[in-house]
C-alpha cells in the first residue's frame, strides 16, 4: 500500500486525480492541498511514499516545492501540468514521471505501471538524483531560449504570412489546428494549443478554458456571466467566456491587476 498526497491548486483537478487514487486497491489518499505552503507543511509530517504535484501553482510551484523537501523524505514524485511543452521533454529526458492535462483513466494508470516498480526498487538517492537531473535540465532549457522576438507562421486567405507574436490577440484550438487572432484578422497554423502556448511564452498569454489563450495586453474588458464565468472583451472587439475549471486562474490573473491600498 503506497499512501499519497495530491496538491493541485484546482479543485477538478484534485478530484480527479483522488477518484483515480481510488480505484486503485494499493494507494491510499492521506491527504489533497491546494497550495504549495500548505502542502509543504503537510508532506513533512505524513511522508507520503507517493506525491502528485501540480506544476503551474502560485506562489510556491510543484517544482520549487519538491526542490524544498529534505532529501531524506523525498517521496517518488509525479509531476502533473497543463501546458509547459518544454518542461514535459525535460521530463521525458530525465526519466521522471508526468501527466498532462487533461488526462483519463488509462494515462493515470500507465503513469502508475511506471511508479509502482520504481518506488519498490530505487532508494532516496535515486529520486533525489532524478529530481536534480530534472532542475538542470529546466534550467539549460530556460538558457537556450532566445531572447529576440518570435514570429509564427500562418496562414490567411490562402497565404502564409509572418506574425509578430506581439500582435497576438488570442488563440484557439480548431481540431489539428490553432486559429490566431490578429486585430480583426484570424490566421490557421497546424499546430496544438501547447505548442502556441510555448511559442508565445514572451507573452502574457492567459488559459482561460482548454481550448483558449488571451493574450493579457489586449484585455480591455471584464463581465461576468450568471455561474460566475468571466466575459473578456478585447481590444478588437472579440469576446471570450471563461470555463469553470479555468475559473480560479482567471479570477487570479484579474486580481493581480487590481490597484490597492
Amino acid at each position: 500500500m503506497m499512501t499519497v498526497i495530491i496538491v493541485d491548486d484546482e479543485p477538478a483537478g484534485r478530484r480527479t486525480l483522488r477518484e483515480f487514487c481510488e480505484a486503485e486497491s494499493d494507494l491510499r489518499v492521506v491527504g489533497e492541498y491546494g497550495d504549495g505552503g500548505t502542502a509543504l507543511t503537510e508532506i513533512r509530517a505524513r511522508r507520503p511514499q507517493l506525491l502528485f504535484l501540480d506544476i503551474q501553482m502560485d506562489p510556491l510551484n510543484g517544482i520549487d516545492l519538491a526542490r524544498a523537501l529534505p532529501a531524506e523524505e523525498l517521496p517518488s514524485l509525479v509531476f502533473v501540468t497543463a501546458y509547459d511543452a518544454y518542461a514535459l521533454e525535460a521530463f521525458e529526458v530525465c526519466a521522471v514521471d508526468y501527466l498532462l492535462k487533461p488526462f483519463d483513466q488509462e494515462r493515470f494508470r500507465k503513469t502508475l505501471a511506471r511508479v509502482r516498480p520504481r518506488h519498490l526498487q530505487s532508494g532516496v538517492d535515486e529520486r533525489q538524483a532524478l529530481l536534480t537531473d530534472l532542475l538542470a535540465q529546466l534550467e539549460r532549457g530556460a538558457r537556450a531560449l532566445p531572447q529576440e522576438r518570435p514570429r509564427l507562421l500562418a496562414e490567411f486567405n490562402g497565404r502564409l504570412h509572418v506574425i509578430d507574436v506581439t500582435q497576438v490577440e488570442m488563440i484557439e484550438s480548431d481540431r489539428n489546428y490553432v486559429l490566431i487572432r490578429v486585430g480583426r484578422d484570424s490566421f490557421h497554423a497546424r499546430s496544438t494549443l501547447i505548442q502556441a502556448e510555448l511559442a508565445l511564452r514572451s507573452q502574457p498569454m492567459l488559459r482561460i478554458s482548454r481550448s483558449c489563450l488571451v493574450n493579457m495586453n489586449y484585455l480591455r474588458e471584464v463581465n461576468r456571466t450568471l455561474r460566475g464565468d468571466f466575459i473578456l472583451v478585447l481590444a478588437s472587439g472579440a469576446t471570450v467566456t471563461s470555463s469553470e475549471g479555468f475559473r480560479t486562474k482567471v479570477k487570479e490573473s484579474l486580481s493581480g491587476m487590481r490597484l490597492t491600498p
